[in-house]
């Protein structure tokens, strides 16, 4: 069962904090987390009793040698060509676990597209749009949060296109 919790005032993980002195709305939804689930974002959608269409994940991919995020929905996957067009690159491949930590100061299955330890570009699928709130990793497994998808933009400085694959 997930649990909600308005804007967290003091700690919390990153993406929260930065939240937080963004002044954004958002809502935080906690979960036990399974380690035995196949998919972390699928997992996040049943916990908290949304749609996956509306549940992102974020995942850090390689273009032309720079690392860039690519935000999609749990129920689909990133299309790596899109995501090279939409940052003016040619070529696309899913970056390295262990270097996406490193970059991001997260963990997989828990990596935000907020307060990471280095800002990545970041490619928005343009599905957000149709939603009034999205859910996105909050920093670690377990842990989302909402928030309408202009802000997210906003704060990440997110290129919105269609880069999401049902």
């Amino acid at each position: 069962m997930a649990k909600k919790q308005k804007k967290q005032q003091s700690g919390g993980t990153p993406a929260t904090v930065a939240l937080t002195a963004a002044g954004v709305d958002f809502t935080v939804h906690s979960y036990d987390h399974d380690p035995a689930h196949p998919s972390y974002g699928e997992e996040a959608a049943e916990a908290m009793g949304v749609s996956p269409a509306r549940v992102f994940k974020t995942l850090v991919a390689e273009v032309d040698g720079e690392l860039v995020v690519g935000v999609v929905p749990v129920a689909g996957s990133l299309d790596l060509k899109a995501l090279a067009a939409a940052v003016g690159g040619k070529r696309a491949a899913m970056a390295d676990p262990a270097l996406a930590e490193r970059t991001t100061g997260y963990v997989r299955g828990g990596i935000s597209p907020l307060g990471q330890r280095k800002r990545l570009r970041t490619v928005l699928d343009d599905s957000a749009r149709s939603h009034p709130t999205i859910c996105v990793s909050a920093g670690r497994r377990g842990l989302e949060v909402e928030l309408a998808p202009e802000d997210l933009a906003k704060l990440t400085e997110a290129v919105l296109a269609p880069v999401g694959r049902a």
